[in-house]
């Protein structure tokens, strides 16, 4: 008895063990923004005018007056306020318009910031670069034979409709759909608008365009300038989308083997739509994602509702980084030739500023630079596809400088000298 009295108390001992619950490892996840030390920060230079990045700053300065002062702001694993955020650009102002020569301005740049490294993404952690641009296109106000292929204003009918509202798991989901017979149905695709002329005749045409490939590289960008005959050109920008998955028409051609990877740019893409017209449909119809546009004053305008600005403009995915922020980034551009053909790759960093998102830059390892307007421009653009470094700047917290910058009429003290 005695014997079985220790075999069941042991059972017990054995369920009991099994039955307590298991501690699941606990899984850090990891962060976008990296703070470097002293010892590891980068060689800031700049291969652009200091009057471009003089504009693009005030343009993020508009930006951060729109906001409350408290508003919170994530860079990496730290928060900050708008006020720092604007702050920062204030006091890098400051250093940027001062007499000194740029070894001292480095020197104060390098002690008033902390600066974070994007960590990439993949196994090495690397940045892919690419670029946009403004296109200039001929159009026509009115439907032609020739010009019959529009662009559109956003339509009264899609609908947004914020997941949060009905069940808090959904936090930050949101669709973009229509009514149909009463049902909520997503909104129509690329091939239902330009295919099947789903939103034709409802006067909503901006202007029309010869070139159905044009159209869909406008929707790429996210912006245009637009030049009827015998009119002034204006501006078109981003207004909203329809929410359908933006999907690469030059992964769809290079998975199917109509151009080489080693081959892939936009003017490969073109040049392969204009050269096989049988299978435009099936390729452009591919992305169902469609843009509709507005007019604007000035432009192009990025999705902080300030203009770009050429050179210094990038777009980044915005859930990610700091939107307005100041951004530092090094990696190659090509050099195009009269023709329109790289002659030559060449390394650059410069100073930017976060102002702009896309449909296509999603993740810490990716990012956009604005080129600016026509067709170099474009050029520049369609070639740009390069690996390279993203860093932000922060003013760093007062207690934590090791010497401060003060700005006239700003609360920070400090020698000002270097």
């Amino acid at each position: 008895m005695k014997k079985i009295r220790y075999f069941l108390r042991f059972c017990r001992v054995i369920l009991v063990a099994c039955a307590a619950p298991v501690e699941k490892p606990i899984i850090k996840l990891p962060e976008f923004l990296e703070l470097l030390d002293e010892k590891t920060l980068p060689a800031f230079s700049d291969d652009l005018n200091m009057e471009s990045l003089e504009i693009a700053i005030t343009r993020s300065l508009r930006y951060y007056d729109r906001l409350p002062e408290g508003r919170i702001i994530r860079v990496g694993p730290a928060r900050y306020t708008a006020g720092e955020m604007k702050e920062t650009l204030k006091v890098f102002l400051s250093i940027l318009k001062s007499p000194d020569p740029w070894a001292q301005k480095e020197r104060r740049i390098t002690e008033s910031f902390d600066i974070y490294r994007a960590t990439g993404s993949g196994i090495k952690g690397t940045v892919l670069f690419t670029g946009y641009y403004e296109p200039v296109l001929k159009a026509s106000m009115v439907e032609t034979v020739e010009y019959r292929y529009p662009i559109y204003r956003a339509p009264k009918d899609l609908l947004f409709i914020n997941l949060e509202k009905f069940k808090e798991r959904y936090k930050g989901e949101r669709l973009v759909a229509r009514v149909e017979k009463g049902e909520i149905v997503p909104y129509h695709s690329r091939e239902e608008i330009d295919g099947e002329g789903a939103l034709k005749g409802r006067g909503l045409e901006i202007a029309w365009f010869s070139d159905p490939v044009d159209i869909f590289f406008l929707h790429i960008q996210g912006s245009g300038k637009i030049c009827p005959a015998g009119g002034n050109c204006f501006q078109v920008s981003y207004a909203l989308a329809n929410g359908r998955p933006y999907r690469s028409i030059g992964r769809f051609l290079m998975d199917r083997g109509k151009i080489l990877p080693g081959e892939m740019s936009t003017p490969a893409i073109k040049q392969h739509l204009r050269e096989n017209p049988d299978e435009l449909n099936e390729i452009l119809h591919y992305n169902e994602s469609y843009v509709f546009f507005r007019t604007v004053k000035e432009g192009p305008v990025g999705s902080l509702d300030v203009s770009v600005t050429a050179g210094r403009s990038i777009a980044t995915d915005q859930t990610i980084f700091p939107r307005g922020a100041l951004a530092f980034i090094r990696t190659r551009k090509p050099v195009v030739d009269a023709s329109g053909q790289v002659s030559a790759w060449t390394s650059f960093s410069r100073f930017v500023l976060n102002q702009d998102t896309g449909g296509a830059i999603v993740g810490p390892g990716r990012v956009d630079l604005f080129c600016g307007s026509g067709s170099e421009a474009g050029a520049v653009a369609g070639y740009m596809k390069e690996e390279g470094e993203l860093y932000f700047l922060v003013l760093k917290k007062k207690g934590s400088r090791s010497r401060n910058y003060r700005v006239p009429g700003s609360g920070y003290r400090g020698s000002g000298t270097g």
